[in-house]
């Protein structure tokens, strides 16, 4: 929650033209790029130089696509907060229905409407809402710290005796992974495609190839689960009193998958990176804490994974602190900006829970303490595991990727004293496993993945959290006696596919 007096606090206020902070220049409605490696490598200084217009700024989000930034943190709350002036669904997009933005232009995906519970205004949002708001509230947070902490170490097992890692690509993009195919019952092999396609949607490559990938993924998922249920995110959403249809079903699960993965991977990085460059971080791991807390809010207050987002139509035109918005066209939020405007008159972090990082208004990220707690689980264990890891190049040569809407790095590479890895105990061999005496059945993805110990991947809290949805299943499906007797591994591919192979 914001702390008293935090202007998060405030009822929206609209945004009187006299506060702007210098006469805007002549607002031609020719936009400042927010793509390319110039935006990527220093957006605060774009953010800037977009202030002098006021709360607002003309920019291109892609060749072609104009759009309107809010960077003032007063003026984005009022967007945010006010859903009878600005509304989420993209079928209100002028520029997109009369032809002018053109279907695959690649922030397309990223912004065009869908009947889910980012997209949607009204009695619709609040029935999406409502059973994803139950669904997540059936997941035991302390059964999620278990198995992202078990997750985490798998991962770092792989590793640790090198003395060296790409922490991005080894570690954070993995992670997510892994948590998500759990908790949404995903078979790896879809959980491989769906990857590949949420980051072309975020790095606006190849876009509607990355679209058609996700969307045949989801929609086996959904098959699948329809005809096997168990105790997991999607299966929970299909049976919730809402009956969300099966195409209701994809677009949640875009959303929930969307945000459970590029973003949640680029806060673990960016914690990290913060707290291997930033010597205020790092004098208190040399004292022996941890102080991961402090680094998350420090990092969702200046590098959100989620930098500009939020996506408004303004039902009509307005004079909005001197800028001109058009009814129909696209209101941006930069949570980026507005965390450091600066009115706020600020500089402390620590513990301010007042950004704008998980938006705000009904639109608010619904998971925002699960996306906190496995981010914080994976951050602590990699730190405790790996107590001397520092990057392995100055932290000003880390490159971040092009893209308008995240803050994400391209690789988090590090160095550290080898640590070898114990050797397990040997096993009885089962039917598919190596012959050689004590050696693990072996998959390129899949060494040292966590157990699944009776019990330990429940994702449900007792009792129900909500009367409106019904009794859980306690315990993921077993497979029929019939099947291998050998565990299939929660990630098929995914080394390979990460590394190119």
């Amino acid at each position: 929650m914001p702390p008293p007096g935090c202007p998060a606090h405030q009822a929206p206020q609209p945004y009187p033209p006299h506060q702007t902070r210098q006469a805007p220049p002549a607002y031609q409605g020719l936009g400042t790029p927010l793509y390319g490696p110039d935006f990527a490598a220093d957006p605060q200084a774009v953010y800037h130089r977009l202030r002098q217009y006021g709360p607002a700024a003309p920019v291109e989000l892609a060749p072609r696509v104009q759009a309107t930034l809010v960077t003032d943190y007063r003026a984005a709350l009022e967007v945010l907060r006010s859903p009878d002036r600005f509304v989420k669904d993209a079928r209100h997009w002028r520029a997109l229905a009369d032809g002018r933005v053109a279907p695959d232009n690649p922030v397309v995906p990223m912004m065009a409407y869908r009947p889910n519970c980012l997209f949607s205004d009204g009695d619709d949002h609040r029935r999406y809402r409502q059973a994803v708001d139950d669904s997540l509230a059936r997941i035991d947070p302390n059964a999620l710290r278990g198995y992202a902490e078990r997750s985490a170490d798998s991962l770092i097992d792989r590793f640790t005796a090198l003395g060296e890692a790409d922490l991005l690509g080894s570690y954070a993009k993995v992670l997510p992974l892994l948590v998500f195919q759990q908790l949404f019952g995903c078979p790896p092999e879809l959980g491989d495609r769906l990857v590949e396609g949420f980051s072309g949607i975020f790095d606006g490559v190849d876009a509607e190839r990355a679209d058609a990938l996700i969307t045949s993924s989801l929609l086996e998922l959904i098959a699948l689960k329809r005809e096997h249920p168990g105790a997991d995110m999607t299966s929970w959403l299909m049976a919730h009193p809402v009956q969300l249809g099966d195409e209701e079903m994809l677009h949640q699960l875009v959303v929930l998958i969307g945000a459970g993965t590029e973003p949640q991977q680029n806060l673990i990085a960016n914690a990290l990176r913060l707290l291997l460059s930033d010597d205020r971080f790092a004098g208190d791991l040399a004292g022996g804490s941890m102080p991961v807390e402090d680094a998350l809010d420090e990092v969702l207050w200046l590098d959100p994974p989620m930098a500009n987002y939020g996506v408004h139509y303004p039902v009509e035109d307005l004079d909005f602190g001197g800028v001109p918005l058009r009814a129909g066209e696209p209101v941006v939020v930069s949570f980026a900006a507005a965390n450091t405007d600066p009115a706020l008159h600020s500089g402390r972090r620590t513990g301010n829970r007042a950004h704008l990082a998980w938006s705000a208004g009904p639109h608010h990220c619904p998971a925002k303490d699960s996306a906190r707690l496995i981010a914080a689980a994976a951050v602590e264990k990699l730190l405790d595991r790996l107590p001397d890891v520092e990057l392995a190049v100055p932290a000003d040569r880390l490159v971040w990727r092009p893209g308008p809407f995240h803050r994400a790095l391209t690789a988090l590479p590090v160095r550290f004293p080898p640590v070898p890895v114990p050797t397990p105990a040997p096993a009885p061999v089962h039917p598919g496993q190596p012959d050689r005496p004590g050696e693990r059945p072996h998959h390129p993805s899949a060494d040292h993945l966590p157990p699944e110990t009776p019990g330990e991947s429940r994702w449900n809290a007792p009792p129900a959290p909500s009367r409106s949805t019904p009794p859980a299943v306690t315990s993921t499906a077993r497979q029929p006696a019939s099947a291998p007797t050998g565990r299939r591994p929660l990630l098929s591919s995914l080394a390979a596919w990460w590394h190119g192979r």
